[in-house]
């Protein structure tokens, strides 16, 4: 169950256009039903009802029923104010439907927006809001099609598309001369036996753009291929490999498609491993990783959740898909799960010398260039094998906690800011313990407790500190002089740094 205002932003305007929502866009869609003049209305609460074969005045008394059943929305062929107002007066949002637009692609397309809940009310992932993460990455406009060349998904984009994606996204053939063309050159066969990225080369005189594409697979089976259309810009440099990432994300997409599984089952995976109720080897089989060889867990975070928090959500979820799509092509066994507002990354198989910091920096920074907001990434020590995988997880978490309480860094692993996270772990603990704190530090004035600490961190040295404080060294002896404690006892000293630190 989705909102309309998702339904529309994924089927966007080459399909249907809002005409009016009386109650607003965040009514739940349920299901999408088709509702014939010649039967007796067969709509639900929160259906998405496609009114076939019923124009103009005919369509009357159907918006008025589905009004009554409290359907979420009506889809038409051609609004009219009549039409605008009696959906108006029955509280049910009107979309108009293109008049080019195959009723049986609109609600398959529909359909496969509307995300399929467990019973445990877990959702399972959106395609369209896939094949939005792949345009994302690769700079371009995206459609995900299966192997019978229907277009399941498709990104949002403008009025640079050409010609074979209008047609595809609308339900009809592009133009056969390209397709023939297509074959000709073995295309297809390509893409149905490799996992090779395809590049195909304008075709000014029939319309046709630059594209790449790659196929989608299940081991050997076929299931479907991601078309990347280039636009007004070239592609990024990283599209090709994005690319291949994003083709293994997708096939579990598809095959929960057809199959139907139990839902975020690699997910669940990974948090099953990494809290101890899973054993490595278990969870190697079913990802097909080696237990034995080395592994590492990277833990992202999303920053700045003050404002709304459903964006913030839709946000994180947009930093999941494009982490999932990074760590996929990096490892074909990666596994992406969502847990406590972080997202993790479990990477088998790797190399003993594995270097993973330049992965996790591209992922922030593509993240943060795309989202436009803070992400922040630990990287746990790669461990020698999966056994330990929790072993990485931690220290991930541990770096990650520092960051969120004091510590300045974008990307970093324990190793490279050990003192930063062990002195922050400390001044946590003193925050969330009064009694082991000293009450003459707490109760110090701001002043005098800027001037202890620069003292302090000057190793005692008057003129460097009253330098950093930008004082004449004699004042800051004398607010020295004013503190009620024995600065030459080194217990002393080193309780009131860590203390004024937590300040």
């Amino acid at each position: 169950m989705v909102s309309l205002r998702h339904i529309l932003i994924a089927l966007g305007d080459p399909l249907v256009e809002l005409q009016v929502a009386p109650n607003g866009l965040e009514v739940d869609v349920r299901d999408v039903v088709i509702m014939d003049p010649d039967d007796p209305p067969d709509v639900a609460a929160g259906d998405l009802a496609l009114l076939i074969g019923a124009r103009g005045r005919a369509a009357l008394p159907l918006i008025r029923a589905a009004g009554r059943a409290k359907a979420a929305a009506v889809a038409v062929k051609e609004s009219s104010q009549a039409l605008e107002q009696a959906a108006i007066d029955a509280g049910v949002a009107l979309l108009e439907v293109r008049p080019e637009v195959r009723w049986g692609h609109l609600e398959s397309l529909a359909k496969s927006v509307l995300t399929t809940s467990t019973d445990d009310g877990e959702v399972l992932g959106d395609l369209f809001a896939l094949a939005q993460t792949i345009a994302t990455l690769t700079g371009g406009i995206v459609s995900i099609e299966d192997t019978a060349s229907r277009v399941l998904a498709y990104s949002r984009s403008s009025d640079e598309v050409d010609e074979l994606r209008r047609l595809s996204i609308l339900g009809r053939q592009g133009p056969e001369p390209y397709l023939k063309m297509l074959r000709e050159w073995g295309v297809y066969n390509l893409l149905r036996s490799s996992e090779e990225v395809v590049r195909i080369d304008e075709r000014p005189e029939l319309g046709i753009r630059r594209r790449i594409a790659v196929g989608i697979h299940a081991g050997t089976q076929p299931l479907g291929t991601i078309w990347v259309q280039e636009g007004d810009q070239p592609l990024n440099d990283q599209a090709e490999r994005a690319l291949l990432g994003a083709a293994r994300v997708t096939a579990p997409h598809l095959i929960q498609q057809r199959n139907q599984p139990t839902s975020r089952f690699r997910e669940n995976l990974l948090a099953a491993l990494l809290t101890g109720r899973m054993d490595a080897a278990t969870v190697a089989g079913q990802i097909g990783a080696d237990p034995s060889k080395p592994a590492a867990v990277v833990v992202f975070a999303l920053r700045g959740g003050e404002g709304d928090r459903s964006e913030h959500e839709l946000r994180r979820a947009e930093m999941t898909g494009l982490i999932s799509v990074h760590a996929a092509a990096y490892r074909r066994s990666a596994l992406v799960s969502e847990s406590g507002g972080r997202t993790y990354v479990l990477l088998p198989d790797l190399a003993p010398n594995a270097q993973l910091l330049n992965l996790t920096r591209e992922v922030v920074h593509t993240a943060r260039r795309h989202l436009h907001t803070s992400v922040q990434a630990a990287v746990g020590s790669t461990v020698s094998t999966l056994d330990d995988a929790q072993i990485s997880r931690q220290e991930a978490e541990r770096v990650l906690d520092a960051m969120a309480r004091d510590l300045d860094a974008e990307v970093a692993t324990l190793a490279d800011v050990r003192s930063q996270v062990l002195v922050s772990e400390i001044l946590a603990l003193l925050q969330d313990n009064p009694r082991i704190r000293d009450p003459r530090i707490d109760a110090l004035d701001p002043e005098l407790a800027k001037s202890l600490l620069a003292y302090l961190d000057a190793l005692g040295d008057v003129r460097a500190a009253a330098e950093r404080l930008h004082v004449h060294p004699n004042t800051l002896r004398y607010r020295l002089r004013r503190i009620d404690l024995d600065l030459d006892d080194p217990l002393v000293r080193l309780v009131a740094q860590l203390q004024l630190r937590m300040r």
